[in-house]
């Protein structure tokens, strides 16, 4: 059964109901669909950032509303976990100067890693990575 890791730029279209990937999703079994440590880490560290700038009681309610629903958003997926197999293929992957964001390079060592078809926008950057097979479901 072939996996599929939703990047983080996916996982925030899905969390906001884009239809075309929305409309992907619903041919994929939710088995099929997974996530990344890392993945969670920006989303979470992106609704904590939200909570410290809130400047005043309406921002703070929002923030905290979006902070909850990012965490019960999470709940319903599997999470990769960014093991020593991950590590060996990050650190190969620096060796080999891929010029692309810490982040990512993670995200693309544990696709690699666990032989994973990664769901993203950022082609530009994972094009970089080879070996590392990508697709993009934003558009129909």
């Amino acid at each position: 059964m072939a996996l599929y890791i939703l990047d983080s730029d996916h996982l925030s279209l899905h969390q906001r109901g884009y239809e075309p990937l929305g409309q992907r999703l619903l041919t994929i079994s939710p088995n099929q669909v997974v996530i990344t440590t890392i993945s969670v880490e920006e989303l979470i560290r992106g609704r904590l950032s939200q909570i410290r700038k809130a400047a005043n009681s309406p921002e703070r309610v929002r923030a905290y509303y979006w902070f909850t629903r990012t965490l019960e958003f999470l709940r319903d997926f599997t999470v990769l976990g960014y093991d020593a197999e991950a590590e060996a293929y990050y650190q190969t992957l620096l060796a080999r100067k891929v010029r692309i964001g810490t982040q990512d390079l993670r995200i693309a060592a544990i696709a690699l890693s666990q032989g994973t078809t990664l769901v993203t926008r950022n082609r530009q950057d994972f094009e970089r990575v080879v070996s590392l097979n990508f697709e993009d479901w934003s558009v129909l």
